[in-house]
């Protein structure tokens, strides 16, 4: 075999290690594409039927809204057809924005600021979810308590309330901070799922 035939058999080895690669890399990127999906899969599923329920609930305040007849009443059913609404609406924009990320179509460094980007956008719509849940539940009681028990509790001295409320607040406090660390976890680990890939897509 003389030196042409050797370069020739080096430069179709270089190809074939070249397009193996390119192979190699695309299956990582798939399945690390797959895997991404995955980790928002199951919220977007819980998250999804947790917004039908409050599209649900919204209606049903609706359909009874003139069981509200005190302006105090009214401005409550208002808030709370708007939280229902709302809130549920926010973060399932903010967790399918974070979960349609196609991690094969921009380079890394873009790929993790869009990433980055959207993680920031859902643990803040998160953040705000908390706070809004309380004063939804401080509308919730008299709303409700009107438009099925037809109380009027600003009226009506319920001593029911003085130890319900507490213990709904409590409540309430241990399941935002356990579903708010369930999110920082989930996006967590997709990020470091990301981080992952630096060589594969540089």
């Amino acid at each position: 075999m003389n030196i042409e035939d050797m370069q020739n058999v080096w430069e179709k080895m270089g190809k074939d290690l070249e397009h193996q690669k390119k192979l190699t890399n695309t299956l990582i990127l798939k399945m690390t594409q797959e895997r991404y999906t995955h980790k928002f899969t199951k919220l977007a599923t819980y998250e999804t039927l947790g917004a039908c329920i409050c599209f649900i609930t919204a209606i049903i305040i609706l359909l009874n809204f003139s069981k509200l007849d005190t302006w105090y009443l009214i401005l409550c059913g208002v808030l709370l057809i708007a939280y229902f609404i709302t809130l549920p609406s926010f973060v399932l924009k903010s967790l399918y924005a974070i979960k349609a990320i196609k991690i094969d179509v921009d380079s890394y460094a873009i790929t993790l600021k869009k990433y980055v980007k959207a993680k920031n956008n859902l643990l803040l719509v998160q953040q705000l979810g908390i706070y809004l849940n309380f004063v939804a539940l401080l509308l919730v009681i008299p709303v409700f308590s009107k438009l099925f028990k037809n109380k009027d509790i600003f009226t009506t001295t319920n001593v029911i309330w003085y130890w319900l409320l507490p213990v709904l607040i409590i409540v309430m406090i241990l399941i935002s901070k356990w579903g708010y660390n369930c999110y920082k976890k989930i996006t967590s680990s997709a990020e470091t799922l990301l981080k992952e890939l630096e060589d594969v897509t540089d």
